[in-house]
């Protein structure tokens, strides 16, 4: 029964639910990142380079074939033009990042830089009383 309730305790603290929530965000913000790189920024890029779609970029090392029993052979290749997809989607989710782990430092900097109230000095009583003397001899 101890291992439940360390997994329970474990499961429901903060930490490990703002790790569940970010690897969803994560995931959903890779699809735009996807979409945004295969679908808005590769195409103008291939037309100003001469109509070239990216994905069909490839270094052929050995051609498709049909073995004896009629089956084809896929051929090989070294596929440029989706590694270069994906380096640029890669590129673009660490600059997004970077940009976010930039703001969350200058705000935590900003907590920082705060100024706290000193606390109040301990003071025993009779230092208490010998202030109280001193302010009242003070006054005329």
């Amino acid at each position: 029964m101890g291992i439940l309730k360390e997994f329970k305790e474990f499961a429901v603290k903060g930490n490990v639910i703002d790790l569940a929530v970010a690897v969803v965000i994560g995931g959903a913000f890779g699809k735009i990142v996807t979409s945004l790189v295969n679908d808005i920024i590769m195409p103008p890029i291939g037309l100003a380079i001469g109509g070239i779609k990216f994905s069909e970029i490839k270094i052929p090392l050995k051609d498709a074939t049909v073995d004896e029993a009629g089956k084809v052979v896929e051929a090989v290749t070294i596929n440029i033009g989706t590694f270069t997809e994906i380096a640029i989607q890669f590129v673009i989710v660490a600059f997004a990042i970077f940009m976010i782990v930039k703001l969350l430092n200058s705000v935590k900097k900003k907590e920082e830089a705060l100024p706290e109230t000193p606390p109040a000095p301990i003071v025993s009583e009779d230092v208490k009383l010998l202030t109280e003397i001193r302010d009242l001899l003070r006054k005329p």
